[in-house]
């Protein structure tokens, strides 16, 4: 009985101590209140991969809809994300047409279209976290959905920004390891606080670069921009 208890203990200690550290994550993003007063995010961007810089825009209401449109030498590369599903338009795939998004690479996105991302308010979305000690200086926290997709967080010890982001994905049929880091965040006249340098790898054998230009909150946006196109 000691034995069991002693572990509840340690469980439950564990269990505390990354909320707390994502309770931080929160505050140092803008807090609560500087989060639910962003309804909509609008962005443009730079993206390199392959040694070339691509315009790239995204555009997300909050609980309604993510979308991103890339295009690489004139051909538009889509990704888009709602409530109740997700499409993707990738013509270098042989999706030339809009396609409707396979389960797990819907269920490993769909927290983008949430302002604060996945760990904000992870509980109340069904997740739950879990401390895996320390890589150097940053914590590292497991964040398991309620669809179990398991996204492991580095949140910087000072800062306690999210400096990067380890999942699974797949690339070309295959399961990779996609590591997303996060840096240079700027805070916008909301309080709310975005990363405008993203580098991303996909199980070493594809890297890309995203460079934010441009970031507009609140703008209207209208709803049908995520409509899956016929």
């Amino acid at each position: 009985i000691v034995v069991v208890s002693a572990l509840a203990g340690a469980v439950s200690l564990s269990a505390q101590t990354a909320d707390e550290i994502v309770g931080k994550y929160v505050a140092a993003i803008g807090g609560k209140d500087a989060i639910s007063q962003v309804k909509s995010v609008y962005s443009e961007s730079s993206v390199t991969m392959m040694g070339g810089e691509n315009p790239s825009t995204t555009t997300m209401v909050d609980g309604v809809g993510y979308k991103n449109e890339t295009d690489v030498n004139g051909t538009k590369i889509v990704q888009c994300y709602t409530e109740k599903g997700g499409w993707i338009v990738n013509p270098m795939t042989g999706a030339a047409n809009a396609t409707p998004m396979p389960d797990d690479v819907y269920n490993a996105g769909k927290a983008q279209i949430k302002v604060g991302g996945a760990l904000y308010d992870y509980a109340a979305k069904g997740g739950k976290v879990e401390m895996l000690g320390k890589d150097g200086t940053a914590y590292k926290i497991k964040l398991t959905s309620k669809e179990n997709v398991e996204t492991v967080y580095l949140i910087d010890s000072t800062s306690y920004f999210v400096t990067s982001v380890m999942s699974k994905g797949k690339m070309q049929g295959q399961d990779v390891a996609i590591t997303t880091k996060l840096s240079d965040y700027r805070k916008t006249e909301l309080g709310y606080v975005i990363p405008y340098a993203i580098d991303v790898d996909l199980g070493g054998q594809f890297q890309l670069t995203i460079a934010v230009k441009k970031v507009e909150l609140n703008k209207t946006i209208d709803p049908a921009v995520f409509a899956m196109p016929k």
